[in-house]
């Protein structure tokens, strides 16, 4: 592992610092916790055509989007990242129910995104390099909590989404915090701890 990278663990300590202070969106109905995103809710028929990802964001959008949940969450030995979880989908469905001032904010974050990307490396945020991609991510996450920008603004949004997405999806639920369902116990053995036992 690269000194750039930090295992999960430490990334979601440091990222759920600031998760209670953002306002969460109302969660789409599903019949159980874990279920994959793609099932959340069936396109309206205006939009059966299209793909989910394409109602509200452009496919370079939803890259950059992908590419940002990918660095907040990360795959690792335990279990995927974000974009393998669905996290892009999951985001591309909320704002797209979202409203004028949310989508505004994410639209004009990825323009910030990319906006420093062109300034900073003379290129678009999609086609940077991986070194390149995590300086602005830290960069734009300097101010998290007074933020001044429109990519500091959209940085609290993506972290928050990022985190909502995965652990409300299988993966989140079922593979990183290997959730089992509920269980009975057949009996309970009390306090194990040697200083406990009377």
């Amino acid at each position: 592992m690269s000194d750039d990278q930090i295992d999960r663990r430490t990334a979601l300590k440091v990222i759920a610092v600031g998760i209670s202070s953002a306002g969460a969106l109302p969660l789409l109905e599903e019949a159980s916790l874990g279920q994959s995103h793609s099932g959340m809710s069936k396109p309206q028929a205006t939009q059966e055509a299209q793909p989910r990802s394409a109602r509200f964001f452009s496919e370079a959008e939803l890259t950059t989007i992908a590419i940002l949940s990918d660095l907040i969450i990360p795959a690792d030995e335990h279990s995927p990242g974000a974009r393998d979880a669905g996290v892009p989908d999951f985001i591309a469905q909320m704002i797209s129910e979202s409203s004028t001032e949310v989508q505004s904010l994410w639209r004009d974050g990825v323009k910030a995104i990319n906006d420093l990307s062109q300034a900073s490396f003379a290129t678009d945020f999609n086609n940077a390099a991986a070194d390149k991609q995590i300086s602005l991510l830290r960069t734009i996450s300097k101010n998290e909590y007074r933020p001044r920008t429109i990519a500091e603004r959209f940085f609290i949004a993506v972290k928050s989404m990022t985190v909502d997405g995965y652990y409300t999806s299988e993966v989140g639920i079922h593979k990183d915090l290997r959730y089992k369902g509920n269980a009975y116990l057949t009996e309970f053995e009390g306090c194990t701890h040697p200083e406990h036992r009377g």
